[in-house]
């Protein structure tokens, strides 16, 4: 407690140093100090905030007797004041210090000083004679006497240079200078969420110079994409894009605010992950091979993690869903390769796994996928050939693409055909990649009798849900794995929704399954996902029972 105490005294005094420091020099080496201790700063404020919110008013005094030298400092500073946060904090701050029941004439003068403080803070910023007077020295311009309605024209002048010297890159002579382009980013940082100041971020943003290195600060980069996680400003696709070509760290951050937000603790539906997935505009900027290698990177690392968690492989189909309709959106199918997308991938499989599944009529099905699965067979198990592909390297490529896994259940589902092997091995390599080929020829087997005994039971009469039951339980004497356990429930659940006549054993089955929370949860998966693809694979009457069953197994 102690070495707090004492840190927090050396931090205090530091920052009134610098206060003094940053107000008696308007250089531009001091704006541009300024701006980059701010986000410093502002951590200390708070901590102040979190002493003082716990202090009457004397008791602040004794123990900081200059802090109203410190914060009226910060009041008058136009660089911190310009940072919505700061004000908030600031105010905060000021509010601590006010005496609610002022017994003497000092204490009362205290307050209507603290009160004139406050007025100036919530006068919002507005840029008058004196405190815009900083801002034109620190962007190249001469010093002159400034009016509110003169800071538009002043970021207007600076967004049409800027585009001017985009559009006129042969003329050497109007290019930006590189340190002027960095000065002018660095001035930026507290400024970003200001409205006045958006039309210049977006310009930074979506200037390239000729020169071979970053021309904006780092820190302007990261106080953008903060401020755009946090939906304090708003940018078109093409500046955030730009933003995240720029700064690899804005990328990577963003892909994980999104993967926070799609595997919170709350089991979040298809549905909501899509509309998460959009408003995050990172389908949209992985249109470009560049940006999407990067997060399906991140995809696969997080799968590595989680041994292949079913909400992850769930979330990267989705995210695939609307990458590729953001491609047919901006039509730039033929701009890139699948090539450059997949690179590790066989070019054959990839071309084959990239149509539409649903878009195929349903007699001609079965070979797409009997050639996938030869495909990924030769991939994984036929080296005569000297692949380099392992197993994972070959599920990854293939997950992506989930829509083929529902289209090889319900060829397998139907009653008149033999089940393919080769659709055998497709849906044993999906649920367990890591098995040797001895072990997936073995579960091939165990996949076919329980096919059979589905089957032989949907000709029964009458249909018994426990029967059913039974039969998705392992055939041989060893206990199944969780993965082939959870292999044998799609293959039973797809059986209650597509088939007309289980529908009415369809609670009872899906209750005697659900009889512990991770299989309830994985059952409510595997509803939500139906009810998502319901328009493509599932006729009305299925959709509606996927529905009911969702919303009662919910509620139990």
């Amino acid at each position: 407690m102690a070495q707090d105490s004492a840190d927090l005294a050396a931090d205090y005094q530091f920052w009134l140093q610098k206060l003094s420091a940053w107000e008696q020099a308007s250089s531009k080496e001091t704006q541009q100090d300024t701006c980059l201790h701010l986000s410093r700063f502002q951590e200390f404020l708070k901590q102040i905030y979190e002493i003082l919110k716990e202090m009457d008013s004397n008791a602040i005094l004794e123990r900081f007797p200059t802090i109203g030298q410190l914060l009226a400092k910060t009041c008058w500073n136009p660089l911190i004041l310009a940072y919505d946060e700061s004000q908030k904090i600031l105010i905060w701050c000021l509010c601590c210090l006010l005496n609610k029941e002022p017994r003497t004439s000092g204490e009362s003068e205290l307050n209507s000083w603290i009160r004139g403080l406050l007025s100036h803070v919530l006068s919002a910023f507005r840029f008058d004679m004196k405190e815009i007077g900083l801002f034109p020295e620190s962007l190249g311009y001469e010093s002159v006497d400034y009016y509110p309605s003169l800071l538009k024209n002043m970021v207007l002048s600076l967004v049409s240079e800027l585009r001017e010297s985009h559009l006129n890159g042969l003329n050497i002579q109007r290019w930006m200078a590189p340190e002027r382009m960095m000065s002018l980013s660095q001035v930026c940082v507290p400024l970003v969420t200001l409205p006045d100041f958006e039309p210049l971020v977006e310009a930074l943003l979506t200037y390239h110079g000729h020169e071979s290195q970053e021309v904006l600060s780092p820190e302007f980069f990261e106080a953008v994409n903060e401020a755009f996680l946090s939906k304090k400003i708003i940018l078109p696709t093409c500046s955030v894009v730009s933003l995240w070509f720029r700064h690899l760290p804005s990328l990577e951050k963003s892909t994980l605010h999104l993967f926070e937000k799609l595997f919170s603790s709350k089991r979040n539906c298809l549905r909501e992950m899509e509309c998460c997935i959009k408003e995050s505009l990172l389908p949209q900027a992985a249109c470009h091979p560049a940006i999407f290698r990067i997060v399906d990177e991140m995809f696969r690392f997080v799968l590595l993690e989680t041994d292949g968690a079913p909400e992850v492989l769930a979330a990267l189909q989705v995210f695939m869903s609307c990458l590729t309709e953001a491609l047919e959106k901006e039509n730039k199918q033929t701009k890139f390769s699948l090539k450059t997308y997949f690179p590790y991938g066989a070019p054959s499989l990839t071309a084959v796994l990239a149509q539409r599944p649903e878009a195929i009529p349903q007699r001609h099905r079965l070979q797409p996928l009997l050639h996938i699965s030869q495909l990924l067979r030769e991939a994984v198990e036929d080296h005569t050939h000297g692949s380099q592909q392992g197993p994972f390297e070959s599920w990854f490529l293939f997950v992506h693409f989930g829509g083929w896994v529902d289209l090889a259940v319900e060829q397998l589902l139907r009653k008149e055909a033999e089940p393919p092997a080769g659709l055998l091995w497709l849906l044993v390599f999906y649920y367990s990649p890591q098995d040797g080929s001895q072990r997936r020829v073995q579960s091939m087997v165990e996949l076919k009798v329980l096919l059979n005994r589905l089957l032989m039971l949907l000709r029964s009469d009458p249909l018994s849900a426990i029967d059913l039951q039974k039969a998705a339980e392992s055939p041989s004497t060893d206990p199944r794995p969780p993965v082939c356990g959870q292999l044998a429930r799609r293959l039973l659940l797809s059986l209650l929704l597509w088939t007309p006549e289980c529908h009415a054993i369809a609670w009872e089955a899906v209750t005697h399954m659900a009889h512990t929370d991770a299989v309830t949860h994985e059952i409510l998966g595997f509803l939500d996902q139906t009810l998502y693809r319901s328009d493509h694979l599932c006729v009305e009457a299925s959709r509606k029972l996927a529905g009911e069953l969702l919303q009662e197994l919910s509620q139990v």
